[in-house]
């Protein structure tokens, strides 16, 4: 598969998938929803796994991985599918776009970074400025929506958790392994979940449910990582990070034109807040760094051509 191909998967699949999120609770619930995608990518990334040749580490830091990433999606993915009952479908993208900050702080709290430059606080100044804008438009819809703003959030950094925390493991495994290893994890703790506490098998799943659960399980859960991990070995880190900022863009306007659901000047303001602070955070000191004169430099001296 060509690199551009790739990347345009990526930014196709995370895009659509706040959407399918929300579609795939429709009639069965939010637990049966995430419980069947989850189901679903495990049997499809084992079997791609199998057929690939690729084998899953077992060794000590493997297995730490493994239950790294497991734990992480079972607390991220329940999360954000309670969320997604009480906000637009385009919110979670948008919202989603503060995983990169997250993680830069989480990363100087526990593996001592230095994350913090004056940039990056900008980045996360401005970000909790487009938090503040966007939950003030929550007032315009139910109840709820303050509680699925925070839903997302609370996601955002179990998510953003988790990948320190495989950091922090550095167990050196590959992204199919790691990705199946994880799946094979969650997958137990949803379906323990969904037996306790879910409604049962449902009576009736809508077509429109029943296409995004395999939607997510096959290509957002299995397709989407492979995609991802693909291009992140051929492409360099910061064309991968502007992923994240074009595809809250596209999930607002899609849940706009598919879902109906209204784009008030609030939310472009608060979106703009965030992706900005996103822009400063990840480019903020590069873009400094560059434009700085070297020491005995022609741009240093004011010396023109």
């Amino acid at each position: 598969m060509s690199v551009p191909a790739a990347y345009l998967g990526v930014i196709l699949i995370w895009s659509t998938t706040p959407l399918a999120i929300q579609w795939s609770g429709e009639g069965p619930g939010y637990l049966f929803g995430v419980t069947s995608r989850m189901a679903i990518g495990a049997v499809v990334a084992f079997a791609v796994a199998r057929a690939l040749g690729v084998a899953l580490p077992r060794h000590r830091r493997a297995l730490a991985t493994y239950l790294a990433a497991g734990l992480g999606i079972y607390g991220a993915m329940l999360s954000v599918y309670w969320a997604a009952q009480f906000i637009p479908s385009g919110w979670i993208s948008v919202l989603f776009g503060l995983t990169p900050m997250v993680t830069g702080l989480l990363s100087a709290l526990w593996l001592g970074e230095r994350a913090l430059t004056p940039w990056k606080l900008l980045g996360l100044l401005l970000g909790v400025a487009g938090l503040v804008v966007i939950f003030g438009e929550g007032g315009r819809w139910q109840d709820g929506a303050g509680l699925g703003v925070a839903g997302v959030l609370w996601s955002v950094s179990l998510h953003s958790a988790s990948a320190v925390w495989i950091k922090r493991i550095g167990g050196g495994v590959g992204g199919l392994a790691t990705t199946t290893g994880a799946l094979l994890v969650a997958a137990p703790l949803f379906l323990v979940t969904w037996g306790l506490v879910g409604d049962g098998w449902p009576v009736q799943l809508g077509a429109r449910a029943g296409l995004s659960i395999l939607y997510l399980g096959i290509l957002g859960s299995v397709l989407g990582f492979a995609l991802y991990y693909f291009v992140l070995g051929h492409v360099s880190a910061t064309r991968v990070a502007l992923i994240t900022l074009v595809t809250p863009v596209i999930a607002l306007l899609l849940g706009h034109w598919v879902n109906g659901e209204p784009l008030y000047a609030g939310v472009w303001v608060g979106s703009g807040l965030i992706l900005g602070g996103l822009l400063a955070f990840e480019f903020g000191g590069r873009v400094w760094r560059n434009k700085r004169p070297v020491p005995g430099s022609r741009r240093e001296s004011g010396a023109t051509r």
